[in-house]
């Protein structure tokens, strides 16, 4: 072999698929560790990784590879977490100055915004050049609408480090935050002495006023989409528009992502070889197949700046940018190894996208696509070819997708059949052109933009129509930990080649993700669930075949809404299908703001409420009334016949009893009623307030758990669900010594995240969510001494 073949051979095993996939599993297992390992060992493991990546080959290359993905990533996300803001500080206010990094969303009482500080005072860790999520509360929307991306403002701030909820299907606001670098979330104090440093100015600036002018140019209600397509700013989507989305299976396409940036990285590359084509004289000095490369990587290049460079789009970049390379260095590199290629960079320049979804579906869907298609012979026809490419990518992705949503969208593949050409060939390409124009000439991109919205409208409705379908989306529970490779594995066996025996068999390894085991109790037992739904409360509580939820989470009016955001997230995942009854303990804000939403997505079961609690079709709880499901007795304790509604001490008091133990749900009761119901059980004899586990009252208030009710509870664990860092400071220390020396083991959501209580034999079981699924970047660890009274708002 000469020595430019065998240098060749060795570049392309060092950076080729197999080098690929060990880049990548060494990052995903980093990632998945339950713990970070010390910057001291993840340096010297990283020095040897590549030592042997670079002078070894087979088996010991993969392995050297593996160890530098572990070990980079490691140190990334080491990195990211070193420059979140500590707990401690979180008290305490800062005066920033900085630039606005992304299009400011303006919503009913707030304004959310990315903010880079470019100065800060000296009373906390230094900030300079951190990223901070900040909102403005405010009621004056029209005030708060000065703000604009691009400027540079000097304003007052309370910080606190990134913290979310954890629940079971739910967001992972922890994670984002690692994943996009983000320092701190907070918001604006005194907002009416905010400085404005600098006008608007820079990319972000340029990408308002496109949108701007998008909005103001087109007049009809599909506005808002030609902005998504053209620039990513979906920030004028409401819920409603992502529902139809998701339910086709189309989000992939309304906003900028990888595809926009390949589909303008090929214009270019088309323009070139037309030019190429009409003055042949252009390829002695360059030729063609170069020269196109170099425009779509300039393309992209362009585009992803005018899209702000997000994280798809830069991703995107990286992966043209190597196919140009590829391209430039004039070597045979196959579709494979250019995907391996970008990968790497990917990989890389930054190893965290690992934890973005994008990141699995592109690679993934290239992937399979190259698998599958035909790379030799007659060239079927272009419907055929479409045909197939869909089939493929709907098949090979549906196990991903089931994964990281916990859904699957059964009139996706027909949507995409019609969505993929259409807007791809059609409305997108107008969106783009007309702000190319634009860009040209200011107000020449108004007709395109027209037309953009005008061909979008053609197939909207449609879409609303295959959304409205019951069988549009299909939400699966969450599945264990093998499902999604079992899956991948059989995804591979039906698209192997025809001939190919056996396959039908290739879809029992679908089993365990499409039907997991939810693991119902069986007749006489019950599961519990505290959902996390920061400072509110939110119970379900099932039988073998019933469900029950007690409490609904908080609804506020600048957008969050728990019923949404963390309880139909968790009940999807524990796989419930309908609620048969609905009990809300009273009507304060944060136990029934989040009814509706749940009621909308599980309509039919029966409510109950306290007389006078202004709850819309629900039938008083009254104490005394009992019912039986699947061996379990419930049974309201509170309140009494013709009691009068006076909020937190009208609270339904539901007590449950299984052949294992009993449950008592206080909802917002305080002193003077838990004191009452200790007399009545004295006077009934019937220990009523008798139980194993007991909702602490009012997320552990001063006013609540007298001690005379802690007693008489007699209680081995104690469940608090409160917010974190929330401005009442619950629960009270004195709360939780006062549990703790009657011998109760006090569980917080704050704290654990959502709590899982199963009442069968061997007594209760109960585990927290943060426990159950450690994460690397849980903050659990560093917030546990963290004193409580930062006033709270939810991500």
């Amino acid at each position: 072999m000469a020595k430019g073949d065998g240098t060749r051979a060795t570049t392309v095993a060092a950076f080729g698929p197999a080098a690929a996939i060990g880049l990548l599993a060494g990052g995903a297992l980093c990632l998945s560790a339950p713990a970070l390992w010390p910057v001291l060992l993840l340096l010297p493991l990283l020095a040897v990784g590549a030592l042997v990546w670079g002078r070894c080959g087979g088996a010991r290359r993969l392995l050297g590879v593996a160890l530098v993905g572990f070990a980079w990533t490691g140190l990334h996300a080491a990195y990211a977490l070193s420059r979140q803001l500590p707990p401690e500080w979180e008290r305490r206010q800062a005066t920033v100055s900085g630039r606005i990094v992304e299009m400011p969303v303006h919503e009913l009482r707030r304004t959310r915004l990315l903010f880079r500080v470019d100065d800060s005072d000296d009373q906390v860790p230094p900030l300079r050049g951190r990223l901070l999520r900040l909102s403005w509360y405010s009621d004056d929307r029209v005030e708060r609408e000065v703000l604009r991306a691009g400027q540079r403002w000097r304003w007052k701030l309370r910080l606190r480090a990134p913290r979310g909820l954890r629940n079971p299907g739910g967001p992972d606001a922890e994670k984002y935050a690692l994943m996009q670098g983000l320092s701190a979330n907070g918001y604006l104090v005194a907002a009416e002495r905010a400085q404005l440093l600098a006008p608007a100015g820079g990319l972000e600036a340029l990408r308002e006023r496109l949108s701007d002018r998008i909005r103001d140019a087109v007049a009809v209600p599909s506005s808002r989409y030609v902005r998504a397509l053209a620039l990513g700013d979906t920030r004028a989507l409401g819920e409603r528009d992502w529902e139809v989305l998701r339910a086709n299976g189309l989000t992939h396409l309304i906003a900028i992502s990888g595809f926009h940036v390949g589909l303008v990285a090929g214009f270019f590359a088309l323009i070139v070889r037309g030019l190429w084509r009409l003055r042949p004289e252009l390829a002695r000095r360059w030729p063609r197949p170069i020269a196109a490369a170099s425009a779509a990587a300039v393309g992209a290049l362009l585009y992803a700046a005018l899209a702000g460079f997000a994280l798809p789009t830069v991703r995107t970049l990286l992966m043209i940018a190597v196919v140009a390379g590829v391209r430039l260095s004039r070597r045979p590199f196959e579709g494979a190894g250019a995907l391996a290629l970008a990968a790497i960079a990917v990989l890389l320049v930054d190893p965290l996208a690992v934890l973005g979804a994008g990141f699995w579906l592109s690679f993934l869907g290239v992937a399979w696509l190259l698998w599958c298609l035909p790379r030799s012979g007659p060239r079927p026809s272009p419907l055929r070819e479409f045909l197939s490419a869909q089939g493929v990518a709907t098949l090979g992705l549906l196990p991903a997708c089931v994964a990281l949503f916990g859904q699957a969208s059964l009139a996706g593949p027909l949507a995409n059949l019609l969505a993929v050409p259409w807007w791809s060939l059609v409305v997108v390409p107008l969106a783009l052109i007309g702000t190319g124009l634009d860009l040209l000439w200011t107000g020449a991109g108004e007709g395109a933009w027209r037309l953009a919205a005008f061909c979008f409208d053609l197939s909207w409705p449609c879409f609303e129509r295959l959304a409205a379908g019951r069988l549009a989306l299909w939400w699966l529970p969450e599945p264990p930990w093998f499902a999604l490779p079992l899956a991948l594995l059989g995804a591979f066996w039906l698209l192997l080649p025809r001939g190919v025996p056996g396959k039908p068999l290739a879809l029992l390894l679908w089993l365990p993700l499409l039907w997991p085991d939810r693991h119902l109790p069986q007749p006489g037992e019950a599961e519990l669930t505290v959902i996390d739904v920061g400072q509110g409360l939110s119970v379900h509580l099932r039988t073998a075949h019933h469900e029950l939820l007690y409490d609904f989470g908080p609804a506020v009016a600048d957008g969050y809404d728990a019923g949404e955001r963390a309880v139909l997230p968790t009940l999807r995942a524990r796989g419930v299908r309908s609620l048969d009854r609905l009990i809300v303990s009273h009507g304060d804000n944060d136990h029934a703001g989040g009814l509706e939403a749940v009621a909308r997505a599980f309509p039919g079961g029966e409510r109950r409420a306290p007389e006078g609690a202004g709850i819309a079709q629900a039938r008083p709880c009254v104490a005394g009334e009992a019912w039986t499901w699947d061996g379990v007795r419930f049974r309201f304790l509170h309140p009494p016949p013709h009691f009068p509604y006076l909020r937190n001490e009208s609270s339904c008091v539901l007590r449950i009893d299984t052949a294992h133990g009993a449950v008592l749900l206080t909802g917002d009761i305080g002193e003077v009623v838990e004191r009452d119901l200790v007399r009545r059980d004295r006077e009934s004899g019937r220990r009523d307030l008798r139980a194993e586990v007991v909702l602490v009252a009012h997320h552990g208030s001063r006013s609540s758990s007298d001690p005379a009710f802690v007693a008489a509870t007699g209680a081995r664990h104690a469940l608090i669900s409160s917010g974190y860092g929330n401005r009442y400071g619950h629960p009270k220390p004195q709360v939780l010594a006062r549990w703790r020396a009657a011998g109760a083991r006090v569980w917080d959501t704050s704290r654990g995240g959502a709590l899982r209580l199963r009442l069968a034999a061997g007594g209760p079981a109960l585990e927290t969510r943060r426990q159950a699924h450690p994460r690397l970047w849980d903050a659990a660890r560093r917030v546990e001494a963290a004193p409580p009274g930062l006033s709270y708002r939810p991500d």
